[in-house]
């Protein structure tokens, strides 16, 4: 085996924090000596141990003289649990195989600065694209100060969320839907409109698939959220001083949260990301409805679409995304990186948004 074998499974074992990680970053680690690995181990949850302890931990705790391949930048500081470098200079690990530096700015480089003064060798950048492909959501929290936002759409082949008459449920099939909610249990927030809380009464739960609830969030600028409402205890978003129907709503178990208006009078999206992003959400998933999709798009705010698209026609019925002002063909939202899956009958098509302006270059969103 060489650098990039062990660096690539250290990758496979970042992959099993996907769900529990959130604030942190998904990291693997892989402690090897003379071609025989010692240890592995992946950072599971927030406050418990990362990568490299595990690994060690793993190995016994006897690594001298080992490589330590570990596919983030090693933490330099001390807090909810002590500082990754000094355990590695201190248990006298050789060279540290790393996939790129962290981007937040308490590590940011230092990390690999303290291995070096300490003499430990350092190589940086082996399977960096597939790394930082791992972990976009968290890099693109820590790089903007904003969460990463998945925009996902359910839809019939023509583009509609539901008939003219509200009818939804359900365009998809089973297979879909469960996708659906694997993607809740990844994400930290589930985002969607209060039009689609009064149509639909969504729980906005995670439900066929084991994870966590995401933080449900809903934008409300009038505050027309029902007390009793599925979703609650969910954070209201408005730009409503109507402090009786707060009052009502945060008995209920309701956060109402305050944001800026946008130029018709909504919540800002810009606004409340940066709001978001200060509480260390670093992933959003928009689900609905036509509006907020509309609104997510026009600020610049989503990083991925993932659009499921159903064989049914509606007709002229709820489109999926609201209109976006767009003039000509040149000046739409243009997307990057497609992948397509079959779920059933039903297609899964995810792309990334390319920011305006940007070169044209495929991005893979999962460790092959």
């Amino acid at each position: 085996m060489i650098d990039s074998d062990y660096i690539r499974l250290a990758l496979t074992l970042a992959e099993r924090g996907r769900q529990t990680t959130r604030p942190n970053p998904m990291v693997g680690a892989v402690v090897v000596r003379d071609g025989q690995i010692l240890g592995r181990g992946y950072h599971a949850e927030p406050g418990g141990p990362h990568a490299e302890v595990a690994a060690i931990e793993d190995a016994g705790g006897c690594v001298r003289g080992s490589t330590v391949y570990v596919t983030l930048e090693p933490c330099c500081v001390q807090g909810r649990t002590p500082a990754c470098t000094d355990l590695l200079i201190d248990r006298g690990v050789t060279r540290v195989v790393c996939c790129h530096a962290d981007p937040d700015t308490r590590v940011s480089g230092e990390g690999f600065a303290r291995l070096c003064e300490a003499g430990v060798e350092v190589e940086v950048g082996v399977l960096e694209d597939v790394a930082e492909a791992l972990n976009e959501v968290y890099l693109a929290h820590r790089r903007t100060g904003r969460p990463f936002v998945t925009l996902k759409l359910a839809q019939s082949i023509d583009g509609s969320i539901a008939t003219r008459q509200g009818d939804s449920r359900w365009i998809t099939g089973r297979l879909a839907r469960t996708r659906c909610h694997q993607m809740r249990a990844e994400a930290q927030a589930v985002m969607v409109g209060v039009a689609t809380v009064l149509a639909d009464d969504p729980a906005l739960t995670v439900r066929h698939v084991d994870g966590t609830d995401p933080l449900r969030v809903v934008v409300d600028s009038q505050l027309r959220t029902p007390p009793d409402a599925a979703c609650l205890p969910a954070m209201i978003v408005t730009t409503s001083e109507d402090t009786e129907a707060s009052r009502r709503l945060e008995a209920a178990g309701a956060e109402v949260v305050q944001v800026g208006a946008d130029d018709t009078g909504r919540p800002s999206v810009s606004a409340l990301m940066e709001y978001l992003g200060a509480r260390d959400v670093i992933h959003v998933l928009v689900e609905g409805g036509s509006r907020l999709a509309a609104s997510c798009l026009k600020a610049g705010a989503v990083d991925r679409v993932a659009m499921f698209a159903a064989p049914r026609v509606l007709g002229s019925g709820v489109p999926s995304i609201d209109d976006l002002g767009i003039q000509t063909v040149d000046a739409g939202v243009e997307l990057a990186g497609v992948r397509t899956e079959w779920l059933g009958d039903d297609l899964l098509y995810t792309a990334l948004v390319r920011p305006a302006g940007e070169e044209r270059r495929d991005r893979c969103l999962r460790v092959s």
